[in-house]
């Protein structure tokens, strides 16, 4: 048996070495890639719950308009009304002051 001459697996450890560096470099860019992707979903579909609870937020807003702008109707349609009533008592009283 002969000595084992360093020189002659150098170059194959060199390879070796630089094979699995880059095996490892690709491993963990993939695994990093796969982790943005994951937050990327996860950011998404957050802004996606975020969206539809505003759209809700609209919409109940929407129907409070509605519903006060009706009553508004209906306000001015009672205030209308009153001036109305008012006005008619105002000439009966201006008649019975004319009569005394």
């Amino acid at each position: 048996m002969g000595s084992v001459d360093f020189s002659t697996w150098a170059p194959f450890i060199m390879v070796a070495a630089a094979i699995s560096g880059i095996l490892l470099g690709w491993a963990g860019r993939s695994r990093a890639i796969n982790q943005d992707i994951a937050q990327q979903a996860s950011a998404d579909a957050l802004q996606r719950a975020d969206i539809e609870f505003i759209k809700r937020g609209v919409d109940d807003i929407r129907l409070d308009q509605k519903a006060q702008g009706k009553w508004f109707d209906e306000l001015s349609e009672r205030v209308t009304r009153v001036e109305e009533s008012t006005k008619q008592a105002h000439k009966r009283l201006d008649r019975i002051d004319d009569e005394n």
